[in-house]
This record gives C-alpha cells, structure tokens and sequence, in this order.
C-alpha cells in the first residue's frame, strides 16, 4: 500500500508533471485516458479550416488523431507543466514544424490569445485542479467565436473518490455540480453525455470507470 507521501507525490504529479517520473506519469496517463480523450475529440464536431484549443494537453499523444478529424486543422494546446508543453512538441515535432500544431504555457487562469481566436475548445481530466474555474470559464468564452463549442470531459466523483490521491489537491465534479458551476458563466449547456468504460488501475485491477463530457456553447 502507498504512503502518504507517495500518494501526495502522485498527485502533484498528475496535476503538473515534472522531472523523469513525469514522463512515466504523462506515458501512463495518456493511456489510461485515450478513450475519454477520443470521446471528448470525437463530440467536438470539427470541420475543416477550424481552429482547437486543448487546455492540459499532456504529452500531445493524441493530436495526429484529432488533426485527421478534418481537413486544414489547427491545433493549439496550452500547459501548466512546462515539460508536457516540450514533450508534445518532441512527439509532434513534424506538426510544429508543419505549424499544424502549436504549444504554450499559461498559468491555469488566463490566457494571450486575442477575443474569438477558437472554434472549438477541449479539455480532459483538468477540471479537478482548476484554481478559480468561473474565471477560467469566462477566460475561455472570450477567446471562442460566438457559436463555438467548449467540451469539458472529466470522470464523475463516485469513480474518483475511490482514488486514494484525489485527497491531496482534487476537486471532484459530478454532473450536477459541473452544470451548476457553468451556470455562473456566459456559456450555455448544449448538451451532456455520460459513459463507462474499463480501465486498469495502477496495481493492475480492471475497474469500471464512468465519466462525462459536457459541451457548452457561447
């Protein structure tokens, strides 16, 4: 069984990954979050020339599948933790160099992006550590076209208080919570789906895991 200190290290790790064992978290959580990551992607409704903000983007693993999702793409990702930001551009390297797909850093709240710079915006497994997420949300309303979309995807509570290091620095979302927290911003609900999906657990266990994607519109 994990330590305090252990299950305090992970944690830190899954909100802002760094040094050598953020490339092993980065690795595992890419994997063991694919399918929420596709699901998110694939309920964005993308159209060729459009443009895509992804907040939290990790090690970029996933971007050649979105960028096939249409033609002429542009993707742009934005990370707190600045070795994900150069990992996905080491992994994306011919997408960067392509300028297909772009990284950057910002710090959780705001952004440079001028007004209306997205059409469509997506973010996986954030919304736990989101340190003013009204601000946040309204950060992203501005710099969405009217009529864009924004995908919140994230698994709901009853799965994640059974994680023994959401203690440490998680804030955990089921549906209701998640709406009445939009409800407090400028977007609007278009819609919500919810599904489950097995997983494998770090000791090795297979354990069903719901989670949610919400799309809001502007």
């Amino acid at each position: 069984m994990a330590t305090q200190q252990e299950l305090e290290q992970l944690a830190a790790q899954l909100r802002q990954p760094n040094g050598a064992a953020g490339i092993d978290v980065a690795n595992m959580m890419n994997e063991n979050n694919i399918g929420m990551t596709y699901h998110s992607i694939n309920r964005l409704g993308l159209h060729e020339n459009q443009k895509v903000l992804e907040l939290g983007h990790g090690n970029g693993g996933h971007i050649g599948y979105l960028l096939n999702q249409a033609e002429r793409l542009q993707y742009t990702g934005l990370e707190m933790s600045e070795l994900m930001m150069k990992e996905a551009r080491r992994i994306n390297q011919q997408l960067v160099e392509n300028r297909q797909a772009a990284f950057f850093l910002y710090d959780g709240d705001k952004t440079s992006f001028n007004d209306n710079s997205f059409d469509k915006v997506f973010t996986v497994n954030t919304i736990y550590f989101w340190k003013n997420p009204v601000a946040l949300l309204n950060e992203i309303n501005r710099i969405t076209v009217d009529g864009g979309w924004f995908n919140i995807t994230f698994a709901q509570k009853a799965f994640m208080q059974t994680l023994p290091f959401v203690q440490f620095g998680f804030e955990l979302y089921d549906t209701k919570k998640a709406e009445q927290l939009v409800a407090k911003t400028a977007w609007k609900i278009a819609g919500t789906v919810s599904e489950t999906e097995t997983v494998k657990t770090k000791t090795g266990d297979l354990v069903e895991r719901e989670f949610t994607t919400i799309t809001l519109v502007k």
